[in-house]
Formats: C-alpha cells, sequence, structure tokens
C-alpha cells in the first residue's frame, strides 16, 4: 500500500495480500498435479510451475528471516519468541521444498506420482498453518514498522512474481 506521499505503508497487510497470493499459487499448483495425474499437463510444465512456486516461496520466507523478522525484533523485542518459532516453521517449510524440489526432478510418465502427492498435500498444509499463525501474530507489528529502507522500495519478502525485485 502506499501512501499519498507516495511511501510504502501497512506491511502487515501487505504480507497477507503476498500470503493470498502464495495460496492461489499452491492451489494452481495442485490443480496441475491433477491435470497430470489424468494425462492433460506435461511433466515438463508441471516442473516449471512447481519450481516457480518454490523459488517464490523461498524468496518469501528468506525474505522474512533476514529482514523482516530483524526489523520486528528490534521493534517489538517481546515477540522475539513468536520470531523463533516462525524461523523453525520456514525450516520446515524448507525441507519439504527441498523434497518436493527433488521428487519432481525425478518425475516421469514412468515413475509413481503418488509420493509427489503426498509431499505437495503435506507442503500445503504445513504453508497453511504457518500463514494462519503468522498473520495472527505479527500483522500488527509489521502495520506498525518504520523501516526508512522499506518507505519507497518493496522489501523483497512482499514481492509476487509480478513484481521482480
Amino acid at each position: 500500500m502506499t501512501t499519498s506521499h507516495g511511501r510504502l505503508t501497512a506491511f502487515g497487510n501487505q504480507l497477507i495480500e503476498v500470503h493470498l497470493w502464495l495460496r492461489e499459487e499452491l492451489s494452481a499448483l495442485r490443480q496441475d498435479v491433477d491435470s497430470y495425474l489424468s494425462d492433460g499437463t506435461r511433466v515438463r510444465d508441471l516442473r516449471t510451475h512447481c519450481l516457480t512456486f518454490c523459488s517464490a516461496l523461498d524468496r518469501h520466507h528468506n525474505g522474512e528471516n533476514d529482514f523482516a523478522f530483524i526489523e520486528i525484533a528490534e521493534q517489538f523485542p517481546e515477540l522475539s519468541p513468536v520470531l523463533e518459532e516462525l524461523r523453525r516453521d520456514h525450516r520446515l517449510v524448507d525441507d519439504s521444498v527441498q523434497r518436493l524440489e527433488r521428487l519432481v526432478g525425478a518425475l516421469d510418465r514412468k515413475s509413481d506420482p503418488t509420493e509427489f502427492r503426498r509431499e505437495l498435500d503435506s507442503l500445503a498444509a504445513l504453508i497453511e498453518t504457518h500463514f494462519t499463525y503468522e498473520e495472527k501474530r505479527i500483522v500488527s507489528a509489521l502495520n506498525a514498522l518504520k523501516v526508512p529502507g522499506w518507505e519507497h522500495t518493496r522489501p523483497t519478502f512482499l514481492l509476487t512474481d509480478d513484481e521482480e525485485s
């Protein structure tokens, strides 16, 4: 969100928007898997979509870890335990993403896609739980943050693929 002065604000609200976008991308990826399983989507297209989604999720979480959480901890030290819990979540999500990337890389018409689908379902559950918790716990703090470097340039954790850094 941008104020009348051109300043980016309401970082928490923007976080919710990015989470909505990531949820939509995950839903589209799951539809591609369903299509692949019924002989629709080509494996190459499924791989591309999966790796693009994984990259966007990784960029988002790395941006939170490397920038957002540091700023929140400095301005709201009482949230440090919450931030540590969110970092643990990020490690779990990252482990799942790495497994998913390995599985999609090995996927072909002769392999059983069951394990890939199971890992994608697991990642979806992790993400939904994580996003919901994160939104409840840090959106208000993000909305109140004062970060001069973010006033005119959107931080990486708030980018979608439509907005390159």
